[in-house]
């Protein structure tokens, strides 16, 4: 579905990602780990077109999209669910998930699609009413998450979905990525710092070290390397 060849991502002066080779096939959780500054959120930066690659070429169902713009990037099947979270605070949380369908014009699906998310994540339901600003921190995620599915994606493309989270709700999250796979069939490329909890719901897994791609493999391999296990994994 996705491939990045030989991708070189640069801001300014410096060199980000340093020719990294990443394939992902339909159907797949693939988790992509590593310490903080390694380049995880620029590779999903630079799939997204938010910050293009310099060198090298990122093929999505086998045609080029390096070139192209972010808004044409969803609208082939693409949507990131950024770190951080980046919902829209004035809006209701309806309004939030109306914002990411805007590429459709289909409102019976569309209304399908918000009663599904409801059933996803029931609390959104009942704040669906709320500006988004006054939603936690677990329930802003969960909108995260949702308003980037309201797009229908391909692919899903999800940076740190823990970050800043309860525990409790860290928990929901990992539960519902897995779900989201299973049921809507939906590829999904996973950045995340706990690289235990990522690799243990995804299929493969990519360590990512100073932006270039050190290891690769079935995530159960990962999980008992002991290199893995050592710089990840706190064993």
């Amino acid at each position: 579905m996705l491939e990045l060849r030989n991708v070189e991502t640069f801001y300014g002066n410096i060199m980000a990602l340093k020719g990294i080779n990443l394939s992902i096939n339909e159907g797949e959780i693939i988790t992509l780990i590593g310490a903080n500054g390694a380049g995880k959120s620029t590779t999903l930066m630079t799939i997204c077109g938010i910050v293009p690659p310099r060198r090298g070429e990122i093929l999505f169902l086998g045609k080029p999209i390096h070139r192209v713009e972010p808004h044409e990037i969803v609208a082939l099947g693409v949507s990131q669910v950024p770190e951080g979270r980046r919902i829209f605070p004035l809006l209701t949380v309806t309004e939030n998930l109306a914002m990411g369908a805007f590429l459709r014009n289909d409102g019976g699906e569309i209304a399908r699609d918000i009663e599904y998310i409801f059933s996803l994540f029931p609390i959104l339901k009942e704040r669906r009413h709320q500006p988004g600003g006054t939603l936690s921190g677990g329930e802003q995620q969960m909108l995260a998450i949702s308003r980037a599915l309201m797009a229908r994606p391909r692919l899903l493309l999800l940076d740190e979905p823990s970050l800043g989270l309860a525990p409790l709700i860290f928990q929901l999250i990992f539960r519902i990525i897995p779900k989201i796979n299973r049921e809507n069939g939906t590829t999904i490329l996973l950045v995340e710092q706990n690289a235990n909890m990522a690799l243990k719901i995804a299929h493969r897994g990519y360590v990512l070290e100073n932006g270039r791609i050190t290891l690769e493999g079935a995530a159960e391999s990962l999980l008992n390397n002991e290199e893995v296990k050592r710089a990840y994994l706190g064993l």
